[in-house]
């Protein structure tokens, strides 16, 4: 039995590969490389494959199939990239991991924080020694209305913190958490657009929800909105976000997450000119945060994922159900 690991990072992923490989009796190799036609060879003779998101399209399944892959093992909670229809095509199985939700929690919340208080932008000035308070007067979180969509494990982890600041929370979702009605109002999405100072995204990605925040939806906002996204790039119509954001209609945005970032984020592209005009357009905004895909970085949060993979593959060897299997 063995997993090969793509995108493998040496300097904290491969300590809790070495430890659940002997723990549990499971072999296994790795790359640094993400996947491309010069290193799917590295496979062969491998049963799974682990990766970060990445290009997992048809094509790609086709190739580790060919070489004898069985198991695909995603070393993320969102699996929008895996072209799912072709796995169970090909009779390759599918599975995610799960971590500890305070981590992307808190990091929203920290987000929403420094969106509230322009922190973008006095971090930016106090770089030029330009020490004055001009423009930099911003809101205390406590006295914002703050809407949620999303309430699953990490939405509801979002709500129940956000209670200790005394501030007034509106819930979107499909299916209630019993849990949060008890500290938050669920409410219509349309009302949520209208009375929400802060929106946070907490919901995963798929065809139902893309670009979910668009044209029409900003328009129906307040004017002045903080739009945060911890979640998936592709919940938000970048190009509907700049309007907005030129407009006035949306006052700030901390994104972690953007639209495109497969070959962006997890690379050192220093020196390099990247091809994404979106994100050089709102780093030069002073009312945009960017961060590279980090919320869920903490050690507890790393060590969940390599467990869950090294979990879902000894579930799929034995043939046994696994809770992290996607269908």
């Amino acid at each position: 039995m063995k997993i090969f690991f793509y995108s493998l990072r040496e300097y904290d992923e491969l300590d809790f590969c070495k430890k659940y490989s002997q723990s549990m009796g499971i072999d296994f190799g790795y790359t640094a490389e993400y996947p491309n036609a010069d290193n799917y060879d590295l496979a062969a003779g491998c049963e799974g494959i682990s990766m970060t998101p990445c290009d997992f399209s048809a094509p790609v399944l086709e190739e580790f199939h060919k070489r004898g892959v069985r198991y695909i093992l995603c070393r993320s909670i969102g699996y929008d990239h895996v072209d799912l229809q072709k796995a169970k095509e090909l009779g390759m199985r599918v599975s995610n991991v799960t971590y500890p939700p305070s981590g992307v929690a808190n990091y929203a919340i920290m987000l929403m924080m420094m969106a509230c208080r322009k922190a973008e932008l006095i971090l930016r000035m106090a770089g030029m020694q330009n020490y004055s308070l001009k423009g930099k007067i911003g809101r205390d979180i406590s006295n914002c209305t703050i809407g949620v969509i999303g309430t699953g494990k990490i939405g509801a982890t979002v709500i129940r913190h956000l209670s200790s600041f005394g501030c007034r929370i509106l819930a979107y979702d499909l299916h209630q958490n019993p849990s949060v009605q008890e500290i938050a109002e669920y409410v219509s999405l349309d009302q949520l657009f209208a009375e929400a100072d802060i929106i946070t995204l907490h919901t995963n990605a798929n065809d139902s929800n893309y670009h979910l925040l668009n044209e029409q939806a900003f328009s129906k906002m307040k004017k002045g909105v903080i739009i945060v996204n911890t979640a998936r790039g592709k919940l938000i119509d970048t190009e509907a976000l700049v309007h907005a954001l030129e407009d006035g209609q949306v006052g700030g945005a901390a994104l972690d997450v953007l639209e495109h970032e497969d070959g962006l984020y997890y690379y050192d592209r220093t020196g390099e000119v990247i091809s994404n005009p979106y994100l050089s357009i709102l780093r030069s905004y002073p009312n945009v945060i960017l961060s590279p895909h980090t919320a869920f970085y903490t050690m507890e949060d790393v060590d969940d994922m390599v467990k869950g993979c090294f979990e879902s593959f000894q579930a799929f060897v034995q043939n046994l159900p696994t809770e992290h299997e996607v269908r």
